[in-house]
């Protein structure tokens, strides 16, 4: 499954997406707690450092930025300082604010946090000051407000919509948007605010509640897999949702269909530093998905590494492409998905190089999977960060004229056999003579061979290192081929027996004796 989800990622391309919501600007006040007030029996904070940072939809299309898509977003901001340094703010990251309204009749939403250290060290959250007003826009600037928006709603790959509460998403608003984006093919994707009333998301293409929430809309305490399933269910159909997507921390995300499908998707096990923002991060990701049309189970897959990059992060950061990536890359090493066209493995092999990753190529028949063939392709792992495979394919053995028996395996099976080794990340069949039309395609950084082979006699040699790239024999094991093995259980000889020779550092030769029957030692 990880190696659909890379392709995913490549293919995501740079949709164009309007988050609709609530703005915030968080503003943060660092100091050291330093003692008791004389004045009152509270802590005297002297402050040091300030820090804003974008809240709300604001920090949803930021992190859409970077995810790399457009975002343009659509909200409030009041007349004032704190929604001058919002504009300011998403003007830096990227974020288009044409969108974005003045309110003179309410201040900008502040979420004021004051973080003490004691003796200069370890920081607490102390207090918390919101300065906010919850009253729906008025009608005037809620009518120019949609008057400047549902035109526009065809220009979208996808809309968003944040909701916290605060004024912005009123019922006129949410169900203006909701149905130009349906009339428009465009999906519509909830966050909904923590309330029991969810009637103005109804049409929406999907909703992304939490554990917490879902209770609240549809009463049902989820606990157990089915009762997330039924809760997802239920808002399918008090909705008229296409599917949902009900968030459940370290638990993962549970997708449910309108047709009654439904999966859990499962998110590996992390180090937890902040919870704060992962509920932004996953809305922003299954946005860019939709928005690129992927398939909404494997979207939902993406949003939970991503959501979990996020809370492996302390305070609110974006993550981008080459994170995922490199997440995806560094936890794909399953036997599952290892054999690829060699068009799919090229889109492989560009993922491993956005993330810097060493890509090491070799090549063989592989027929009789041996001793020799582990001991070198281990080896052959330890030169980058990605091992390819590449089989002939059975008529290109033939040709290699082998033998009239061979290949003694199919090209499935000994793809399949290969696969199965920790060391090997991807395996490829070619059905040329030579490897050189995939090596000029996928252009590894290293190509090594295992066997008796100097540097000059490796095939493809040429080709790799025309662009730069390193050629390299490795291990050999004495006396273990193929063809003898063959010959040994055809009776045309003695069946081989390992003798293993390592090529150190220094370029010395050393051999290894195999510990066989009475030789090995007790103990």
């Amino acid at each position: 499954m990880s190696y659909q989800l890379i392709d995913l990622v490549q293919r995501l391309e740079n949709p164009h997406i309007l988050v609709l919501g609530d703005l915030i600007l968080d503003r943060y006040i660092w100091g050291d707690a330093e003692r008791v007030s004389q004045e009152a029996p509270v802590i005297l904070l002297r402050q040091d450092k300030q820090e804003i940072r974008l809240g709300g939809a604001s920090n949803v299309a930021n992190m859409l930025v970077g995810l790399e898509a457009k975002a343009t977003l659509a909200g409030v901001v009041g007349h004032d300082f704190d929604g001058t340094c919002v504009r300011q703010e998403l003007a830096r990251v990227g974020v288009s604010t044409e969108l974005v309204f003045t309110d003179p009749s309410r201040p900008t939403t502040v979420k004021e946090r004051f973080i003490g250290r004691a003796q200069q060290r370890h920081p607490h959250q102390m207090l918390r000051v919101d300065r906010e007003v919850r009253t729906p826009l008025d009608t005037v600037l809620e009518a120019q407000f949609l008057e400047q928006i549902l035109p526009r709603i065809p220009e979208f790959d996808a809309v968003l919509i944040s909701d916290y509460a605060k004024g912005v998403c009123t019922p006129r608003v949410l169900a203006a948007v909701i149905q130009a984006g349906r009339a428009a093919g465009v999906p519509v994707l909830v966050d909904p605010y923590p309330g029991e009333d969810y009637s103005n998301y109804r049409g929406a293409t999907a909703v992304t509640p939490n554990r917490l929430e879902t209770k609240r809309a549809t009463g049902i305490e989820i606990k157990t897999t089915e009762q997330a399933f039924a809760a997802g269910a239920k808002l399918c159909e008090m909705l008229n949702l296409e599917y949902a997507y009900v968030t459940l921390d370290s638990d993962g995300i549970a997708f449910v269909r309108a047709d009654g499908q439904a999966e859990m998707l499962p998110t590996r096990k992390r180090e937890v530093y902040d919870i704060t923002g992962a509920g932004d991060m996953v809305l922003a990701m299954i946005g860019v998905g939709l928005a690129a049309g992927c398939d909404p189970m494997d979207v939902g897959r993406i949003a939970n590494v991503a959501g979990g990059l996020e809370v492996e992060q302390i305070g609110v950061v974006t993550i981008s492409r080459e994170e995922i990536l490199n997440d995806l890359l560094l936890n794909s090493r399953k036997i599952e998905g290892k054999v690829y066209h060699r068009d799919d493995l090229a889109r492989q092999v560009a993922a491993r190089r956005k993330v810097g990753h060493k890509v090491v190529f070799t090549n063989g028949c592989f027929d009789l999977l041996h001793i020799g063939h582990v001991t070198y392709l281990q080896q052959a792992a330890r030169e980058g960060d990605c091992l390819i495979v590449a089989i002939n394919s059975d008529s290109s053995v033939r040709r290699l004229n082998k033998g009239p028996d061979r290949p003694i395996f199919a090209e499935t099976d000994r793809a399949a056999m290969l696969a199965a080794l920790e060391a090997v990340d991807y395996v490829v069949v070619f059905d040329e003579a030579t490897p050189n039309s995939l090596l000029e395609q996928l252009r590894p950084d290293v190509l090594v061979k295992g066997g008796t082979y100097a540097t000059h006699e490796i095939v493809g040699r040429d080709v790799v290192e025309s662009y730069g790239g390193v050629v390299k024999p490795l291990t050999l094991v004495e006396g273990i081929s193929t063809t003898r093995i063959v010959q040994g259980l055809r009776g045309e000889g003695p069946v081989p027996r390992p003798h293993l020779s390592l090529v150190t550092t220094d370029g010395e030769n050393k051999s290894i004796k195999p510990l066989l029957g009475t030789e090995r030692k007790a103990g």
